[in-house]
């Protein structure tokens, strides 16, 4: 197919589907295992992102990077990183509590740790596998992971 015959027909197409991505917003999960503290952060900078340029976000903690969403976190999730001074626990609690973002550690990362949901920051859960598996495939769905 020459450029000329492709080029209207992708025009055509993506102004068809314009309207019906604006009724939706995006939806965004955040998928974090990454134990360093910088990168943790960035995570949370880009969610903060996505959300401000209008995308429902969810955010998924497991493995090492569970530990942010303890109410007794180590010093990494909650020092303030250059160049704001922003922590990685500080701006997910600002993404939970300014913006509804929903945060859970992977269904194994209690029983992991051999503790219960009493050790987690307020609002945060365990993920039901099969409530965030179908979450990650939805169509609609873009995933991000560190």
């Amino acid at each position: 197919m020459t450029l000329t015959r492709f080029l209207p027909a992708a025009i055509a197409a993506l102004m068809i589907a314009q309207p019906a991505a604006a009724d939706e917003a995006q939806k965004l999960i955040t998928i974090l295992t990454a134990p360093e503290p910088q990168t943790q952060l960035m995570a949370m900078v880009l969610t903060m992102n996505a959300v401000a340029a209008g995308a429902e976000a969810r955010i998924l903690l497991c493995g090492p990077a569970g530990d942010i969403a303890l109410k007794e976190a180590p010093d990494t999730a909650t020092a303030g990183q250059p160049p704001k001074g922003a922590s990685p626990q500080g701006l997910m609690k600002m993404l939970m509590e300014k913006n509804g973002v929903q945060v859970e550690v992977c269904a194994i990362y209690l029983p992991g740790k051999g503790a219960d949901a009493s050790v987690l920051m307020d609002g945060v859960t365990a993920a039901a596998p099969d409530a965030m598996g179908a979450a990650i495939v939805a169509e609609d769905t873009q995933v991000m992971s560190f």
